[in-house]
């Protein structure tokens, strides 16, 4: 399964459920605990037309990002989900999904090959009887296929675009889980607005957000959930972020070496996939160049694991990495303010 776009710019540069009655029968066959309402029939649109699911999913498959999560957040074991290498850890699953299933408990579900199109036969051997893959890249010709499997939810209007807080509300429709995935959402704000509070001092710092390799400096624009998540923690973007914007894609923008000093902020959050890369861009033209280098106040944030919590988060993510998020963040705060 290859990761989403916000994923590849740092790698490339860089259940089952059931009824109260059968909850037993459904932890066994690798699902979790019933939903809390009867289930109703539901319809959801999406890009290539509309999906009705008449009945309760008993075996769901996801694909893309961040749907399965969704699904472990509401109690939901998938049959069948992707399998990932960049941050994942040895079973081949992102550290929290790991969590999260051994948690749950049940059969663990079928890892699908990290392959750009979706593995029809794969999929199909895991005899899913609903396929969620809301935040994906498949194309009409691929949902046509997997529509042949079981019903199938392709994203709302563009590949991998749909916001993060949409998959959860999707794939909470989707399960008969509307009130729960609400409640995930309310849980996760509430602990970064704890996190916030307890770090007054973030409250203001103007912030840019960026990511680079040998080759390019690229800048996280405003509608990054990257960026999205600092306004979150109270940050707020700096006006050399929007000054300087090329338009070139939806969440980001390439800025040239003989630019990057014109990217001004209190404070610089970096990510980098290993400490190694995070060295090179210390030690890299734009390091040279910019006053946040010279000043320290640089947030380096550095591990596939975390960088991937957040690009973009998911139900399960965010909450998993945000205690280490906000530690690379203090000391060039700190250092910030010590600049006055």
């Amino acid at each position: 399964m290859l990761l989403p776009a916000g994923a590849l710019l740092l790698a490339f540069p860089l259940a089952a459920c059931g009824s109260e009655s059968d909850s037993d029968e459904s932890a066994e066959d690798g699902g979790a605990s019933p939903a809390a309402e009867a289930f109703e029939p539901v319809t959801i649109e999406h890009a290539f037309g509309s999906t009705e699911i008449e009945e309760e999913p008993e075996r769901i498959a996801t694909w893309g990002w961040g749907s399965g999560d969704a699904a472990l957040a509401l109690g939901v074991v998938p049959v069948a989900m992707p399998e990932y290498s960049y941050g994942a850890d040895e079973n081949g699953r992102m550290p929290w999904q790991t969590e999260a299933i051994e948690e749950l408990g049940g059969e663990e579900p079928t890892l699908l090959s990290e392959t750009a199109e979706p593995p029809i036969e794969e999929i199909a051997a895991a005899t899913p009887d609903l396929i969620l893959a809301n935040y994906s890249g498949i194309t009409e010709a691929d949902y046509e296929k997997l529509s042949k499997i079981a019903p199938t939810v392709a994203y709302p209007d563009q590949p991998w675009a749909t916001p993060w807080r949409e998959v959860i509300t999707t794939v909470g429709d989707a399960l008969g889980r509307s009130a729960e995935a609400e409640q995930v959402l309310e849980d996760i704000d509430a602990e970064v607005a704890a996190a916030a509070e307890e770090h007054p001092e973030f409250e203001g710092k103007t912030i840019a957000a960026v990511a680079v390799d040998p080759s390019a400096f690229y800048v996280y624009r405003g509608a990054d959930p990257r960026v999205e998540f600092l306004e979150d923690l109270g940050f707020t973007l700096a006006p050399s972020v929007d000054e300087l914007d090329t338009e070139e894609t939806t969440f980001y923008y390439t800025l040239s070496t003989e630019e990057v000093d014109k990217l001004t902020s209190d404070v610089l959050v970096s990510y980098s996939p290993t400490e190694e890369a995070a060295a090179e861009v210390d030690e890299g033209p734009a390091a040279k160049a910019m006053q946040q280098f010279q000043d320290d106040t640089v947030a380096r944030v550095v591990g596939e694991s975390l960088v991937s919590s957040v690009s973009p988060p998911t139900a399960l993510s965010l909450t998993w990495g945000l205690e280490d998020f906000v530690a690379a963040l203090v000391p060039a705060v700190e250092a910030a303010d010590a600049q006055g």
